[in-house]
């Protein structure tokens, strides 16, 4: 069932390939990503991280993932609208001890701009053409813990050959029988590696890699996405 929550369709966009994976370290878990039609030829990308493990997190993740494609609309002239929305049903509906990281990203496959808001979840990474990067941190705090709570948007532009990378700490935190964690910076090195190879293969390369660090004993859910502006649309 938790299965179905997670991606059936991946809507068309003309200047964008992207892909998006989530290994998960029980039967269910709370990890969250989803690929959103916004209409107007946007793109909505989700990833997020639910409190808890097991059963009670993939509850979570359900009522979160249900709050956000009821509203999804709202994106296109109110982000921040739904994101408070979001946050406010989110904190109605769950306990004191509730809350999730997201990260929450509109394309638009005209323009190629995509606005983020970025809810205390790890920094997106931003792979420039020339091999550069930045990060795209932190404009609000987790969702669910607080009522009266905000949010801001930034806004960049992707030029061919860019590559956007959104994940959770099950990715950087995976440790090896060294005690040694993955990191951001094994991460960037395996997205420059992969750039030119698509991005389904290049999220089930590296995820396939983290989860082989500590085979058997995986302690995390590993979500990966990975998206990239197209040279020839």
């Amino acid at each position: 069932m938790q299965a179905r929550l997670f991606p059936q369709v991946h809507p068309e966009v003309k200047t964008l390939e992207y892909a998006g994976l989530c290994l998960q370290a029980r039967q269910v878990g709370g990890d969250y990503f989803d690929f959103l039609d916004l209409g107007q030829h946007r793109l909505g990308l989700v990833i997020g991280d639910v409190s808890g493990k097991g059963i009670a997190a993939a509850l979570l993740l359900a009522n979160l993932q249900a709050n956000l494609r009821s509203q999804c609309a709202l994106a296109l002239t109110e982000p921040e609208r739904l994101l408070r929305s979001v946050n406010h049903l989110f904190y109605e509906n769950t306990d004191d001890s509730a809350y999730a990281s997201l990260f929450f990203a509109d394309y638009d496959d005209e323009s190629r701009r995509i606005r983020y808001a970025n809810c205390g979840h790890l920094s997106g990474i931003l792979l420039r053409c020339d091999n550069s990067f930045c990060r795209l941190s932190s404009t609000a705090t987790l969702v669910g813990l607080f009522d009266d709570w905000d949010c801001r948007f930034e806004e960049t532009e992707l030029v061919p050959g860019d590559l956007l990378a959104l994940y959770t700490d099950g990715i950087t935190e995976a440790l090896n029988d060294s005690e040694e964690e993955f990191g951001e910076e094994m991460l960037v090195q395996r997205l420059r590696e992969y750039r030119n190879q698509p991005c389904q293969s290049s999220v089930e390369a590296i995820t396939n890699e983290v989860r082989a660090l500590s085979p058997g004993n995986q302690q995390d859910d590993i979500t990966l996405i990975i998206a990239r502006s197209r040279t020839n649309p």
